[in-house]
């Protein structure tokens, strides 16, 4: 009983937080709450004082005189004293954290991070990249940030980092994680069997009139199941061109976030029945052929679809010419406009010398 009632009372002090999932949580998490529970003492204290210094000299005869002002060194070391050395344990308690958060070990794992409107690339030293992030368990992991347009914030609650990403400059933040088997789900999209725990990434630096879907999942790993995931992200030719341009569009390319699969409008024009579809832009009209569609994700400011706004971000050197070409034998999949046969064969898609990166 008195473990369960010291651990209802410590949930209640101090369980507001989300979990602690780094290393460095736990110091974040008591430099707040040591600050938050000495003001809420300094509150209650000084409100009390207030009122009751109120009512005990409050005038009762308007023709008293009251004693003239005096004074007190120890009621002045009362109030001087004490908030001093709160305010430098304080700073202490930051400070180390700060410089705990700012120095990464020499052994960390290092993973490129640029910002977009309104989406993440997450690079790895392989040359893999993804929509969301995915780390290995007890090891250092360090993102080095970027931005290729406007200020951006990653943010990851769980792990208690926050930093933004700057046009021009590099930032970087380290975290180190653990795997939790009993909070672990399965890894959707994959068939090595792999199980990761989740958390979510924010964009807390506001970007634009899609900032609030700016969002990503951290996905932690074994390390032996991150080496077997990375091995695998590095290969799209283990499936069909049409499945590995669904998961890129789902995934890496972020492409769901504008465009519907349903038929509706959204930030973009519908998936369904594109390729092939006829219509008009700003330039005149079109049909979404092939090369159409690879020039919109590489250059989606040339040819606006009427009704649309030119907010599509440049997909030039974040997918490469194979990963565009999946997406485009993936929408002949879903496209009634298409009567041809799409290709199953990787061998046969051209350009064969996409798998580079477009330059």
């Amino acid at each position: 009983m008195p473990t369960l009632m010291a651990s209802t009372l410590s949930d209640w002090l101090m369980g507001w937080m989300p979990k602690q999932a780094s290393t460095v949580a736990g110091s974040v998490d008591t430099t707040f709450y040591a600050i938050y529970w000495v003001s809420v003492v300094c509150f209650l204290i000084i409100g009390f004082l207030m009122f009751y210094f109120a009512w005990r000299y409050r005038q009762t005869d308007r023709d008293a005189v009251g004693d003239g002002p005096s004074h007190s060194t120890v009621v002045e070391l009362l109030w001087t004293a004490p908030p001093v050395i709160a305010v430098l344990v304080f700073f202490t308690m930051g400070f180390v954290g700060y410089r705990d958060m700012a120095v990464a070990p020499s052994n960390t794992y290092q993973i490129v991070v640029t910002g977009f409107k309104w989406g993440w690339l997450f690079q790895y030293p392989n040359g893999v990249t993804d929509q969301n992030l995915y780390v290995p368990a007890d090891r250092p992991v360090e993102l080095v940030m970027q931005s290729s347009d406007v200020i951006h914030s990653v943010f990851i609650p769980d792990f208690r980092v926050k930093k933004d990403c700057v046009p021009g400059r590099y930032n970087k933040l380290w975290f180190e994680t653990s795997f939790d088997d009993e909070t672990a789900v399965a890894l959707e999209g994959n068939d090595l069997g792999i199980r990761a725990n989740t958390h979510n990434l924010f964009c807390t630096e506001y970007c634009g009139n899609q900032h609030s879907q700016m969002l990503a999942t951290v996905y932690v790993l074994r390390p032996a199941d991150f080496a077997a995931w990375l091995e695998s992200a590095a290969d799209i030719r283990k499936v069909s061109p049409a499945e590995a341009g669904a998961k890129i569009a789902s995934g890496k390319g972020g492409c769901l976030s504008c465009h519907s699969l349903d038929g509706t409008s959204k930030i973009g024009p519908s998936f369904k029945d594109l390729y092939g579809k006829q219509g008009v832009h700003n330039n005149g009209s079109y049909e979404a052929d092939e090369n159409y569609i690879r020039e919109s994700i590489i250059y989606p400011g040339a040819n606006i679809v009427n009704g649309y706004q030119n907010v599509m971000p440049s997909y030039k050197g974040r997918l490469s010419d194979l990963e565009i070409t999946a997406i485009i034998e993936y929408l002949k999949t879903i496209s009634e406009n298409y009567q041809g046969t799409v290709e199953t064969d990787w061998d046969k898609l051209a350009p064969t010398e996409g798998e580079t990166e477009t330059q």
